[in-house]
């Protein structure tokens, strides 16, 4: 037999492999990516390095949907970050079950990387403590991220047996308006950037 016309690997179809399979089941193999491509598992590894490499490639593949045009330092700050604080929210939103695989592993992805550069600046270029850095842009990773979790989830989230047992629960979903996880992510948001404003 020839050589197919179109090669069976390339570092894009692993990829768009792999985070098929992560969204599906919430993580991957190698010898899945392989049987799915229809290729030997070693051949697999000619194009990435190893699991780690695919797991860099998927952070790579879903930060793109991230606007790092947002981290402009020509805005004010606080509205720079606000924009790409919802930018990344709703990337990761896009594939919540990579965020268990992708943020317990050590970032390493050039764009990705070139992304925090962007955020340290800007903080710096603002006034911000070398020191606080890092600690604010953690936690505005944490708030977006488990925001993003969130929007994957039921919007009912309490199911009660009935109004008897927790009535107040029961009056305060009751009184709870819809875009239960939008509001949430704007309401920490705003408390995040109000307390930020202030370490300044």
């Amino acid at each position: 037999m020839g050589r197919p016309r179109t090669p069976l690997l390339d570092r894009e179809r692993i990829t768009t492999t792999a985070l098929a399979l992560v969204d599906e089941k919430g993580d991957f193999s190698v010898p899945q990516i392989a049987r799915r491509l229809g290729a030997q598992t070693g051949s697999v590894y000619h194009h990435v390095d190893g699991r780690e490499g695919i797991v860099e490639l998927l952070r790579e593949r879903v930060s793109e949907g991230i606007d790092a045009g947002t981290l402009d330092p020509d805005r004010p700050w606080d509205e720079s970050l606000a924009a790409w604080a919802r930018s990344y929210r709703a990337a990761f939103a896009a594939h919540p079950r990579a965020i268990p695989l992708l943020m317990t592993s050590p970032v390493r992805a050039p764009r990705v990387l070139d992304q925090y550069e962007r955020a340290v600046t800007l903080l710096l270029g603002v006034g911000f403590d070398l020191a606080d850095v890092m600690p604010v842009i953690i936690a505005l990773e944490n708030m977006v991220l488990g925001s993003a979790l969130d929007l994957a989830a039921p919007e009912a989230m309490w199911e009660l047996p009935d109004e008897t047992t927790t009535p107040r629960l029961a009056e305060a979903l009751d009184a709870a308006p819809g875009g239960r996880a939008d509001r949430a992510f704007e309401l920490a948001l705003a408390a995040f950037l109000a307390h930020a404003r202030a370490m300044l």
